[in-house]
């Protein structure tokens, strides 16, 4: 058995049960039941149809699908400044910087966020823990708590006259290559 609607009017569809067949060798359907046109019938006009189908045949009537849509994540603006991020090196430089043996958190991943928390929208480090579950941002560690973002920020902070050196360096590097000089 198949379903199909027709329309011979942009306003209007037609519901028809059918049946796969056969004519001179090639595949058609044959209309069985004529349900009538959809457009100007009450919602749920159908379902007393499929729960008679159902009785008939000895199966539960299916229950009514409850779609529940999760908010979705921000990411053209973050995925835009991650990459900038990237072009510009301060991946490199901050992690050259802040290489530590000790530490467990990714200090550079923490910063970027909270750089991009301050571009996109301006908060504290409680509104940018906010913020980053709104956002979907690409290399972010699991979960961030605001103790992370606070070490983030004192090692930046401690490394801060390296972390300059470091991009200094780069920018260095990237306007001799620029102009030819090595």
């Amino acid at each position: 058995m198949i379903c199909r609607l027709r329309s011979c009017h942009p306003k209007s569809a037609i519901a028809h049960l059918g049946r796969p067949c056969r004519v001179r060798g090639k595949p058609r359907s044959r209309v069985i039941a004529n349900l009538g046109r959809i457009d100007d019938r009450p919602d749920g006009h159908l379902d007393s149809l499929i729960r008679g189908l159902c009785k008939i045949t000895g199966r539960d009537a299916p229950e009514a699908l409850r779609i529940e849509q999760e908010p979705g994540r921000a990411f053209g603006g973050v995925f835009a400044l991650h990459e900038l991020w990237k072009d510009l090196g301060f991946d490199r430089a901050l992690g050259r910087a802040l290489r530590s043996g000790k530490r467990q958190l990714d200090v550079e991943a923490l910063v970027r966020a909270m750089v991009c928390n301050r571009l996109c929208a301006p908060d504290s480090k409680l509104g940018c823990l906010r913020w980053l579950e709104t956002v979907a941002m690409p290399a972010m560690p699991e979960t961030v708590t605001h103790q992370h973002l606070l070490r983030a920020m004192d090692a930046l902070m401690d490394h801060a006259e390296r972390v300059e050196i470091e991009l200094a360096k780069q920018r260095h590097g990237r306007c001799a290559t620029r102009c030819g000089r090595s």
